[in-house]
């Protein structure tokens, strides 16, 4: 479905997966971390996902190096200003087509928002379409942006792979498909000329950073994802080993439930969770604040402390409902935050580079640890590196 009216809700979409972390689990399923009495197959994989993301894991003290990580990523200023080269502003009047995964979530619709106040500098347009966070809804909605013609299409947080034939026939119509979240990786592959996000890793590596730096080494942590998505599943991974090489530390679940249904699966999810593992419980770990208002309406229920345990950490995507809940000190300690507005930015100028026949750019945008300390007092994190004037001079503009 298309969208024609001003994009107003900030939210946030992850991307499609095939497989959990040598689990399987129903969609709404919570799924036990490894323990002592594992099988010698479920031993072997830990062991393999471990060492997938063992580039995440520092060596040695793993609280002290995590709470350098937590205090680094507080204070961090580099990362946010994209490359000072590029082709000057090319097809005037172009129609790019912004294919929202899910428009009623976060990160997806502040993307659309940015991607327009890019636009406007480029005196192109922007038509959002809905995919109604399903397989289908997103099929027809790419098939509408090829019929009307659009120039370029930006998937908005869905799998490439679900979508291949559609991007097949965009291609084969020169119409230029980018991904933003499209896939655990950031640049081209998938049929995509490049997929814009930040580094997953680093932001699970942020996130389970703050768990262990937080408790001293000694979090019991519950993680969610939504197994539906690659750069999801990714990120609840790699926040699962970096809990694990912790040796005072505990995944006590890994649950896979869908974020279209978090605030309607977490309540009962979380109330369960309480009376099965009691005051041992310190930590949510989620690929998503969306996950947490859900969280949040049990936590009330039960009487538990506001600023106390389980404290709530997301690995992505910073919205206004998480900022506000960290500001309030209410059921969420911190989120490791995308500049959005800034990926807008970047999304305008690689189908720049795509026009003018360029390869598209090697910059990938840091994330940032949002807690009370630095909570933004506005909407989204938007990090004051001046990129908005270092795109302009790119393009001529």
């Amino acid at each position: 479905m298309k969208v024609t009216t001003t994009v107003g809700r900030i939210a946030f979409a992850t991307l499609a997966a095939t497989a959990l972390l040598g689990v399987s689990a129903c969609s709404s399923g919570s799924v036990s971390g490894a323990s002592a009495g594992a099988t010698p197959a479920a031993a072997a994989t830990t062991a393999a996902a471990s060492s997938e993301f063992a580039s995440i894991i520092p060596p040695g003290d793993i609280v002290a190096a995590s709470k350098k990580l937590v205090s680094d990523s507080l204070s961090a200023s580099a990362g946010f200003t994209p490359q000072t080269d590029g082709p000057t502003a090319q097809k005037p009047g172009a129609k790019i087509a912004y294919v929202g995964s899910d428009l009623t979530n976060g990160g997806v619709n502040a993307v659309a928002t940015g991607l327009k106040e890019a636009a406007t500098v480029m005196g192109w347009t922007v038509n959002v379409y809905d995919g109604q966070a399903s397989a289908q809804g997103r099929t027809a909605a790419i098939s509408q942006a090829i019929a009307a013609k659009s120039d370029a299409i930006i998937l908005g947080g869905s799998d490439p792979t679900e979508s291949a034939a559609s991007i097949k026939l965009a291609t084969a119509a020169g119409i230029p498909v980018l991904g933003w979240h499209a896939g655990a990786s950031t640049g081209p592959g998938n049929g995509l000329f490049t997929n814009v996000s930040t580094d997953p890793l680093k932001v699970s590596q942020i996130a389970a950073a703050f768990a262990v730096a937080d408790s001293d080494g000694k979090a019991g942590v519950a993680i969610f994802t939504d197994g539906q998505y690659a750069i999801a599943v990714k990120k609840a991974q790699a926040m699962k080993a970096y809990i694990e090489a912790c040796p005072g530390c505990k995944v006590l679940s890994y649950n896979d439930s869908p974020i279209a249904d978090a605030n309607t699966r977490m309540p009962g999810l979380i109330s369960n969770m309480l009376q099965k593992d009691g005051k041992n419980l310190t930590y949510l770990l989620a690929i998503n604040g969306n996950y947490f208002g859900g969280a949040q309406q049990a936590l009330k229920a039960a009487k538990t402390d506001p600023a106390g345990t389980p404290k709530s950490v997301a690995a992505g995507d910073g919205d206004p409902a998480e900022f506000q809940r960290i500001r309030s000190v209410d059921y969420q300690a911190a989120t490791v935050a995308e500049p959005l507005i800034l990926e807008s930015w970047q999304l305008i100028d690689e189908i720049n580079r795509a026009f003018a026949g360029k390869q598209g750019s090697t910059f990938v945008p840091a994330p940032g640890l949002i807690t009370v300390k630095n909570v933004p007092t506005g909407d989204v994190f938007d990090p004051a590196s001046g990129y908005r004037d270092v795109f302009k001079k790119v393009w001529g503009k």
